[in-house]
C-alpha cells in the first residue's frame, strides 16, 4: 500500500497547479485559492491527507469542497486531473522557468509567446545573446539577473529552512506535549529555535523523564510528526508534516545542563566556549566539563553551573553567537521584553490592505496593555494597491480624531507609511504631513537601484523633517528577498544626527532591521522603533518576532524609543523637536 502524500507533497501540488491555471490565463481568483491551498498545507501541523481521509480537511483555512475532491482525486490516483491535462499544454521547462525570481508564470508565459522560449537553457542562452531584452518589459538588468540566478542554482530546490514563527508553533507544540507525557521530568526546545534565530534547520529538543525509552518512543506517537525512526533509550528523531527534523534527547537530571547549553549555542559560540575552557584546563562537552587536573569530570544539572563553572557571566540563549558574551567584563544587558513595549507605531487598516477598522485596531492594542498606537496606511505610489490618495488621508486625519473621542485609554495616532521615491522625497507634499501625528518613510519601489544611489535616496529621506521613522530599512525578506544594496553605515550614522528613528519591522518574514543592524545602530547611537506592521488584530502579535530581534541585538530597553510613555514618546517625535 502507497504512503499518502506528506504535506509537503500536497502543497507543491497546489503551488504546481496555481503556476498551471496563471500560465494558462485563468482567472486571478482561481490562482490565489490554489496559492492559500498551498500555504494551509505547508503551514499544517498535522496531517493533511489524515484529515482527507477523515472527511475534516474542509475545516482548514481555505479549503472547500472543490479542493477537497482534488485532494482526494490526488490520495486515491498520486495525480490531479487538471494539473494533468494543463501539463500536457505547456512544455515541462516552462514551469522551471517559472520557479526564477522576478520571472513567475505571466511572465514566463510572455516570453514563451513572443520568443519561443521553454526552458531554463533557452533562456540562458537568450539571456547570454542579449535576446530577452527584445520583449518589451525585459531589459538588460533582468538578463543579468537571470544569468546570476541560473548560475546560483536559484530556483533548482526549496528552501531547507524553516522561518522562526512556524518553527516555533510546531515546536512549542511538540515540547507540550511531551511534557504532558506521564514520564515527562523537564522538557526543553534548544537550538537555533531558543536563540530564537531568523529561521531554523531542525528543532532540538532536550529532556529529562522517569522512563527514558517511554518518553522516546512517545515522540513518534504525537499527531504533530509525519514519520519517525526506531527509537533508542535515550533518544528520537522524527519529521513533521511540515518537512522540519526533530531530535530528542533524553537525559540524567544531572546532565541536563550540559545537553542544553550544548545544543543551545551557536556553533561559533561553543568553540570559543571550549577555547575558553582549554585556558583553566577544561575540556567542555555535551557531557560533562572534564578537569585535566583532578581527572574528574563535573556534571551540571543547569546550564548556570556551566558557565559558572568556566569563570564565565550566564549570557540569555538569544546572545550566545559569539559576539562578546564570552568576554570577561561582559556585563549582562537588562535585555528588552515584550512586557516593555507601550506603543504600535506601524499598522494597516481597511483604508489600504488591513482588515481591521480604526476603531478595531485600537481596542485590540489597548488590550494588549499599549498606551498609544499609529495609524499608518500605505501612500499612494506603494505600488500594491489599496493606497490612500492624498484626498483620502486628509478624512484619514478626521477618522482618527473621531476614533479618539470614542475609544478611552490610547492615544490614536494619525500617521502613515509613505512611500520614499527614489529621489528621496516622500509621496505627499510637506503640508499634508505636516499636519499628521507621525510619519514612517519606507522604499516599496525601485528596489534594483545601485547601492550609491539607493543609499542618498534613504539618507534625504532620513533628513526630511517631517520623516520621523525609517520601516523596514534594508527592504530584506527571510529566504526570498535579500536586503537592498544600501551603505547600512552611512544610513545609521544619518539616523543618529537627524532623530530619526530605525524600525525592527516585526512582521515574522522580515525583522529588519535584523539583530546585527540593529545594535549596530543603538551603539551609535540611533534609536530603534519595534512595530508590528500589523494588517489585521491578529497580526499585532508580531510585535513577539521583533522584540526577539531586538534581545538577539542586545537591546535593552532604554534603546527602543517605544518603551517609554506617551508623552516621553511623544517628545521624541521629530515634529515636537
Amino acid at each position: 500500500m502507497t504512503a499518502d502524500p506528506s504535506n509537503l507533497v500536497i502543497a507543491a501540488a497546489f503551488d504546481e497547479l496555481a503556476d498551471l491555471y496563471e500560465l494558462d490565463g485563468a482567472v486571478v481568483h482561481r490562482v490565489l485559492a490554489y496559492r492559500s491551498a498551498a500555504k494551509t498545507a505547508r503551514d499544517a501541523t498535522v496531517s493533511v491527507a489524515g484529515m482527507t481521509r477523515k472527511g475534516t480537511v474542509t475545516s482548514l483555512p481555505g479549503i472547500g469542497k472543490t479542493l477537497e475532491e482534488k485532494l482526494v482525486a490526488l490520495l486515491d490516483t498520486g495525480t490531479i486531473p487538471a494539473a494533468e491535462k494543463l501539463r500536457a499544454t505547456y512544455p515541462p521547462g516552462l514551469l522551471e522557468m517559472t520557479r526564477l525570481p522576478g520571472l513567475g508564470p505571466k511572465r514566463a508565459r510572455k516570453l514563451f509567446d513572443e520568443l519561443g522560449i521553454d526552458s531554463l537553457e533557452m533562456l540562458r542562452a537568450a539571456a547570454e545573446t542579449q535576446k530577452l531584452r527584445d520583449a518589451r518589459g525585459f531589459g538588460p538588468k533582468f538578463e543579468a539577473s537571470v544569468l546570476s540566478s541560473i548560475a546560483a542554482g536559484i530556483g533548482d530546490r526549496p528552501a531547507q529552512r524553516v522561518l522562526l514563527h512556524r518553527a516555533l508553533e510546531i515546536g512549542e507544540a511538540i515540547v507540550q506535549a511531551l511534557r504532558a507525557h506521564p514520564a515527562s521530568q523537564r522538557v526543553e526546545l534548544a537550538g537555533s529555535a531558543r536563540r530564537r534565530a531568523d529561521s531554523v534547520k531542525d528543532l532540538d529538543i532536550i529532556a529529562t523523564a522517569s522512563d527514558p525509552g517511554a518518553l522516546a518512543r512517545a515522540l513518534g506517537e504525537l499527531e504533530e510528526i509525519e514519520s519517525a525512526s526506531a527509537p533508542n533509550e535515550h533518544a528520537a528523531r522524527g519529521l513533521t508534516h511540515t518537512g522540519l527534523p526533530v531530535d530528542l534527547r533524553v537525559v540524567e537530571p544531572e546532565n541536563f545542563g550540559n545537553l542544553l547549553q550544548h545544543f543551545t549555542g551557536s556553533r561559533a559560540h561553543n568553540v570559543a566556549l571550549r577555547e575558553a575552557a582549554v585556558r583553566r584546563g577544561l575540556h567542555v562537552s555535551e557531557y560533562g566539563i572534564l578537569d585535566d587536573e583532578t581527572g574528574e569530570t563535573l556534571r551540571c544539572a543547569t546550564e548556570e553551573e556551566v558557565y559558572e563553572r568556566l569563570g564565565l557571566t550566564y549570557p540569555e540563549p538569544e546572545l550566545r553567537e559569539d559576539r562578546g558574551e564570552l568576554a570577561a567584563d561582559f556585563a549582562p544587558p537588562r535585555l528588552v521584553a515584550l512586557g516593555d513595549i507601550r506603543g504600535d507605531l506601524h499598522m494597516h487598516t481597511t483604508a489600504s490592505d488591513g482588515h481591521a477598522s480604526i476603531e478595531e485596531m485600537a481596542l485590540a492594542a489597548r488590550d494588549r496593555g499599549y498606551a498609544y498606537i499609529a495609524i499608518t496606511d500605505h501612500s499612494a505610489t506603494h505600488g500594491f494597491g489599496n493606497h490612500v490618495t492624498p484626498e483620502q488621508l486628509e478624512r484619514q486625519i478626521e477618522l482618527v480624531a473621531q476614533a479618539n473621542e470614542r475609544v478611552d485609554g490610547i492615544q490614536i495616532l494619525a500617521g502613515t507609511e509613505t512611500n520614499i521615491l527614489p529621489s528621496g522625497s516622500p509621496d505627499y507634499d510637506d503640508d499634508l504631513l505636516s499636519r499628521l501625528d507621525w510619519v514612517v518613510g519606507s522604499i516599496h519601489t525601485a528596489f534594483g537601484t545601485p547601492e550609491n544611489e539607493m543609499t542618498k535616496r534613504m539618507i534625504a529621506a532620513i533628513e526630511h523633517p517631517w520623516i520621523d521613522a525609517i520601516g523596514h530599512p534594508t527592504g530584506r525578506k527571510i529566504s526570498t528577498r535579500g536586503p537592498y544594496a544600501l551603505d547600512i553605515d552611512a544610513v545609521i550614522e544619518a539616523a543618529a544626527r537627524t532623530h530619526t528613528m530605525l524600525e525592527i519591522n516585526a512582521a515574522p518574514d522580515r525583522r529588519d532591521l535584523d539583530d546585527v543592524h540593529a545594535r549596530a545602530a543603538a551603539q551609535a547611537g540611533a534609536m530603534i522603533l519595534i512595530d508590528s506592521d500589523a494588517h489585521r488584530v491578529a497580526t499585532l502579535a508580531n510585535m513577539r518576532w521583533g522584540i526577539a530581534t531586538a534581545r538577539r541585538a542586545w537591546l535593552e530597553p532604554k534603546h527602543v524609543a517605544n518603551t517609554r510613555p506617551w508623552p516621553q514618546f511623544a517628545a521624541l517625535r521629530k515634529r515636537a523637536r
